[in-house]
């Protein structure tokens, strides 16, 4: 009876420690995959003479580079659409009370309109003046996020830089027979995670093709760098990404023609549908070597799981495990069963 009561008190502890941990599990767990990700491009910096801490922080300070300047293009391209789109709205509204007049032989006012709304300097000031604690709590989340993002690159920095030491730690803890079990299945992490990102990577590039084509058919400014937002932020941001990525540009829009910003929503929500239920797995079970409709089922479960966390790493994860049973698992060879004879014993 002690050992049961012992048994359920250690399992109620670890329930509740991993309750408490999982989203830092979460994070340590992402950053071992994008370290094994990085392992082959750190492996040729390596081999070409660089030591390998400064191999991985190259790589790493590259990659927080590009998002550094990413991050203050579009910043200040979104900052400077809304000013334009919010200096704009009585026009917008004038606008639309005009196409309502003439479409239904309505007799509104415009100025009526926009006296109610209260579409004034000082009512917009009002609004910023009422925003102003949800503003604080964006910025605190901002805060938050880019603390993880530097707990993130300090852990996938030691793993990817100490990477064969800590494969050689792990290894030590088990029995020779078993040191090349875990030598494979690393190998095997680390190909997949690689096709996983290839497969991100092919997807950003057709999503910012035709993304592109369609805002430049539109006449929506800034096309192109709207084009490239939409391609990384709907493939490398889990959740949010596709809302966000289809979110600036039908605001761009918007500051022109509202009918072009629902075009370009439109355009999204159909797109999005398109590459969860046809690109995205077939992309994914030829990079990966998974089938479509089990990369399907792994991101929803991940999703339900983890969330986002869950999300993203669902596929490379299925993928190393699926690999992992192919190579230690044992197939029988199929036996034929030939029908009985109609009217047999």
């Amino acid at each position: 009876m002690v050992l049961v009561f012992l048994s359920l008190a250690v399992f109620q502890v670890a329930l509740w420690a991993f309750g408490n941990l999982r989203g830092f599990l979460g994070l340590v767990f992402c950053a071992w995959l994008f370290s094994v990700g990085v392992e082959p491009v750190v492996d040729a910096l390596a081999r070409r003479g660089l030591r390998r801490g400064a191999a991985t922080g190259l790589v790493l300070l590259g990659l927080v580079g590009l998002i550094a300047a990413f991050v203050g293009v579009f910043g200040a391209l979104l900052v400077d659409q809304l000013g334009q789109l919010i200096s704009a709205l009585p026009g917008f509204v004038r606008d639309g009370v005009a196409w309502v007049n003439r479409t239904f032989d309505a007799e509104f006012s415009a100025g009526d309109v926009v006296e109610s709304l209260q579409l004034t300097p000082a009512r917009l000031q009002t609004l910023a003046q009422e925003l102003t604690p949800g503003v604080v709590g964006i910025v605190s989340s901002l805060v938050g996020l880019v603390f993880q993002l530097l707990t993130f690159l300090l852990f996938a920095f030691y793993m990817s830089a100490q990477g064969p030491q800590l494969r050689r730690t792990v290894s030590r803890w088990f029995p020779p027979r078993h040191q090349r079990v875990i030598a494979t299945v690393w190998e095997i992490a680390v190909a997949k995670t690689g096709g996983y990102l290839v497969s991100r990577l092919v997807l950003a590039a057709i999503s910012t093709l035709l993304t592109g084509v369609v805002l430049w058919l539109l006449g929506v400014p800034f096309w192109l760098p709207l084009a490239i937002w939409t391609g990384a932020v709907s493939q490398f941001v889990p959740t949010i990404g596709t809302y966000l990525a289809i979110g600036v540009p039908a605001l761009v829009a918007l500051s022109g023609q509202p009918a072009d910003a629902v075009a370009v929503v439109a355009f999204g929500v159909v797109y999005q549908q398109v590459e969860n239920y046809l690109l995205g797995p077939r992309i994914t079970a030829r990079t990966v070597q998974v089938h479509p409709a089990v990369a399907l089922g792994a991101v929803i479960v991940g999703a339900a799981l983890f969330g986002a966390v869950g999300a993203l790493v669902a596929i490379p994860v299925v993928a190393a495990v699926q690999a992992v049973i192919e190579t230690y698992g044992r197939r029988y060879e199929l036996v034929a069963v030939e029908d009985e004879p109609p009217g047999g014993d």
